[in-house]
């Protein structure tokens, strides 16, 4: 053997090869005992003596690299397993009627006439993974607090409805309107968790991949966050996700693990239920998805524990002394695990024991039928149990625990482990008998030949029942339930908003800025003020939001360890372990996973936050609009900046930062608000209407959306008897035209009202045209209401016909209307059919571009001389003016000459 001077070392996971050797004689002795102990017992051995070395180094706490992965086997050895502490024959009774009941709601779901489907493999393969958390972990809410929270699996829904059944929490009659929400009304189950929809059972959506595991972390930190600061008592929490394997191919399943590591988020637990199956075929057929999540996960600083086979595997690798059945295991890709769970025992006796003497020798004296009933680790109540606890247990870290399953587990073999499980539906009258007997369901054949297979209860006074109704009284309540506990808040008086109506005088702000300046008051409010959590992507100095940094301070659990590089400055950067503001780093995702997590701790803790999430508006509904969605499906409230908006802004920052569509993309959200303010003052009545709706009495389940810009104006003084309410509906008469003889109409919302006016003034000076200005706040919250008013009408015949808002508000005004913002023109498009006139519309459309701003509003043709041009054209349209005059326009502002165009003010860049 080489000695360690005769090699070159090649050392990989961290070692300090650069440190040097001040003990040659005694490192060479070490050397010298792993040959011995390599040629005299093997390189099995000596590998299990470097293991146990390691796990001693760990012990005395000296530190040695991670490995990547581990052996294809349990990580909790048999000799380390708890007492598992409830009656597993009760149990197995109790999901055997879980299972069942799952089966045949989803079977029932598809018969003729209904067919709205389901699923039933994923819980088949998942069952026990919840069993044991229902039975000995999942802690309620009754004591007042907020009891763990629970993501469970999208597609596992109809078990937890199944055991809800069994709990008298759910009926038959609601089993029978799985997916039939409306037409079964008041009964109607959602298909998957969809707290919206059962917001008095779901506490949160899952079934869109990635999400689930994503806002998991952020809930476990939500946990820290809201008992740091004192707002309330998450000591007793847990956050348990459950995943599939082929869930976390999706980016946002993994791409924010580093966080839960880094801030020690023990209160979180990763299942993975590692059935090695996706919709269509294996997870990973010529790999091994375990091995490949133990190692991304341990890289990422999480605790790992595999749980892969069950306890019939235990007697054989304790005769396992050579490693051959161990390196079998290892060397097995997932795609001949599957064929084996759809095999006989003498295939797999042949297959994977057969080509070894020392593995054939092994399983000598087991019939096929107990090398057939070699089980995987997730379906074994004891092996799941020692997981959890071991979860449990651990401090300073996350864990994830890594489950192998066989998706369809027990649904018999047209389903078990059959690479298109995911899309059947329903099982035959022999699948049925199959599965029937396999769980001791004391149904008859005739029963089951007659009709509709039927659902199992034992029978409310059963010991089955009365177990888990005992098992969950244990653990404060019935879970999933979700509870609004929260008051109404006692919101600011008026002299809170009084500085923004007080308008900008001779200084140019941007809207971001005067809404930052309204948050710093509110923030101050000794009632609300401590409720705020401001979040940002890395960009508070770009919104002007550092000037929280030495009061609010950025929370970070560990504090600020450090002497800032800009600690002399007023505004330097602080941390605090109480810090208010979260910093999320570059990562919207990650921003909007808190936000939801802020936004929903009414319901989740019974405590209210106020999240203000501040981004670029580029980087918003387009980049995480999924997320936006998964915050309205679980209620979630608070205010959502979309800064340094519109398509021409921050036009410095070119095409990847040019928004002009991010309002089209709100209104598709039905839970989402969204107003485009131009001024201060409108701002002001936004947010306290927004406080009132969300947080006032008869709370609304809504979240409000405020673009706002990066380009510096000066805001005027609110209006004496300014109109409230048309700015909170949409829109409001800004400033009449007060010269011409030519009536016209301006609509605008955002930064374009102020090229509205500059345009008011060219048309009344050089056109005798008479334009009133109006300040379209919300071209959203216009179509919505006049879309429900239409809806009203067609249904309501008889009675007198209602008239959209925006159709009133409008009535009178005489001319043609032109309407323009810095968004394309499919925003103010929305409510042309409702405009009492002639109606024409200015837009951004098409992609963004480098230049300046005045350059880019020329080229979209959206500044003030455009809507001029736009405005002549609809008069001569009516024949008001003569159309020769529109070639004089077009050549007086030379509006075919983008280079022509004034470049606006600075600050076209981030």
């Amino acid at each position: 053997m080489a000695s360690g001077s005769d090699r070159n070392p090649i050392i990989i996971g961290g070692l300090p090869s650069q440190v040097p050797d001040f003990d040659p004689e005694e490192t060479q002795e070490w050397l010298d005992s792993l040959d011995a102990a390599v040629d005299e017992r093997g390189r099995e051995r000596a590998r299990y003596l470097m293991l146990r070395l390691i796990e001693r180094a760990r012990e005395k706490r000296v530190a040695v690299p991670e490995m990547r992965s581990t052996d294809y086997v349990n990580t909790i050895a048999t000799k380390d397993e708890p007492f598992f502490p409830g009656d597993e024959e009760i149990e197995r009774k109790v999901l055997n009627a879980t299972r069942w009941n799952a089966a045949v709601m989803v079977s029932r779901a598809q018969r003729p006439g209904i067919g709205v489907g389901g699923h039933i493999a994923t819980f088949a393969s998942s069952a026990s993974l919840y069993d044991v958390g229902f039975n000995h972990f999942f802690r309620g809410k009754d004591d007042g607090l907020g009891g763990d929270q629970i993501f469970f699996q999208g597609h596992a829904s109809p078990g937890i409805y199944a055991r809800a059944f069994l709990l008298d929490r759910l009926s038959e009659a609601q089993l029978d309107a799985f997916r039939q929400e409306k037409s079964k009304a008041p009964n109607g189950l959602s298909s998957y968790p969809h707290p919206r929809l059962m917001p008095d059972f779901w506490e949160f959506p899952t079934v869109s991949m990635g999400l689930g595991p994503l806002g998991a972390i952020y809930q476990a930190r939500m946990n820290r966050y809201m008992e740091a600061r004192g707002i309330a008592d998450t000591s007793q929490s847990h956050v348990w996700a459950y995943l599939g394997d082929g869930e976390m191919d999706e980016p946002e399943s993994l791409g924010q693990l580093s966080i839960a590591a880094r801030e020690g988020l023990d209160n979180l637990t990763f299942v993975v239920n590692c059935n090695l199956q996706r919709l269509d075929g294996p997870v990973r057929g010529n790999g091994k998805i375990i091995q490949e999540l133990e190692s991304q996960f341990r890289g990422a600083g999480w605790n790992v524990i595999k749980l892969v086979w069950d306890r019939s595997w235990d007697p054989l690798l304790a005769q396992d002394r050579t490693g051959i059945l161990v390196n079998k295991l290892n060397t097995t890709p997932d795609g001949q695990f599957q064929t084996y769970a759809t095999e006989s025992g003498s295939y797999i006796r042949e297959h994977f024991f057969g080509d070894d003497p020392r593995l054939r020798d092994m399983v000598k004296d087991m019939t096929d039928d107990q090398i057939l009933h070699l089980g995987r680790g997730g379906h074994d109540h004891k092996k799941v149990y020692a997981a959890y606890a071991a979860a449990k247990a651990h401090k300073g870290q996350p864990t994830v625990i890594l489950a192998q399953t066989v998706k369809g587990w027990t649904l018999g073999p047209n389903f078990e482990g059959r690479n298109a499980t995911h899309q059947m539906k329903k099982l035959t009258v022999e699948d049925l008998k199959r599965f029937r007997d396999r769980l001791h369901i004391p149904i008859t054949d005739k029963q089951l030949d007659e009709g509709y297979p039927p659902y199992y209860h034992p029978g409310r006074d059963s010991e089955e029942i009365q177990y888990m109704h005992d098992r969950r009284k244990g653990l404060g309540g019935y879970v999933p339930t979700r509870v609004v506990r929260a008051k109404p808040l006692v919101l600011p008086e008026d002299k809170t908003y009084a500085t923004a109506k007080k308008g900008s005088g001779q200084q140019s702000i941007a809207t971001t800025m005067a809404f930052v300046r309204i948050l710093k008051d509110l923030m101050r409010d000794k009632e609300i003020g401590k409720r705020f959590v401001l979040i940002a992507p890395d960009e508070y100095r770009t919104f002007g939001m550092d000037a929280f940094f030495p009061s609010a301070k950025i929370y970070n659990p560990l504090g600020q360890q450090y002497e800032a590089v800009d600690r002399d400055l007023l505004l330097a950067y602080k941390e605090s372990p109480t810090g208010q503001m979260l910093h999320d780093g570059i990562s919207e995702a990650g921003c909007t996973a808190s936000l939801i997590a802020a936004g929903s701790a009414y319901a989740t803790h019974g405590e209210p936050l106020i999240p203000v999430y501040v981004f670029y508006s580029m980087f918003g509904f387009q980049r995480t609009g999924d997320q936006f969605w998964q915050m309205a499906d679980q209620l979630a409230r608070g205010f959502v900046l979309g800064a340094t908006a519109g398509r021409t802004t921050l036009t410095g920052e070119g095409l990847q930062h040019a928004d002009g569509h991010s309002q089209l993309l709100a209104s598709t959200n039905p839970g989402c608000v969204a107003y485009d303010p131009a001024f201060g003052y409108e701002i002001a009545h936004i947010v306290k209407d927004g406080l009132r709706r969300m947080y006032g009495e008869n709370s609304e389940d809504v979240f409000y959306y405020l673009t706002v810009y990066n380009e510096p104006i000066q805001h005027p003084a609110e209006p004496a008897n300014v109109d409230v309410e048309g700015i909170l509906k949409g829109v409001y008469r800004f400033k009449s035209g007060e010269r011409g003889m030519i009536p016209a109409q301006i609509m605008a919302s955002g930064v374009a009202v102020p090229w509205a006016v500059e345009a008011q003034q060219i048309l009344a000076d050089e056109w005798n045209v008479k334009a009133d200005v109006w300040s379209a706040t919300s071209w959203n919250e216009l179509r919505r209401e006049a879309v429900e008013v239409e809806r009203y009408n067609l249904l309501h015949p008889e009675e007198e016909l209602r008239v959209p808002y925006v159709t009133q508000k409008l009535s009178g005004s005489e001319g043609p209307f032109v309407a323009v913002s810095d968004w394309m023109r499919s925003v103010p498009d929305q409510i042309a059919r409702w405009v009492p006139g002639a109606y024409q519309s200015l837009g951004a459309d098409g992609f963004g571009f480098a230049d300046t701003r005045g350059a880019a509003r020329r080229f979209f043709h959206i500044d003030a001389q455009s809507i001029v041009l736009a405005v002549l054209t609809e008069l001569a349209k009516e024949g008001r003016i003569d159309r020769s005059v529109l070639k004089t326009a077009i050549d007086r502002y030379e509006l075919l000459d983008v280079a022509a165009a004034d470049p606006g003010a600075a600050g076209g860049d981030a």
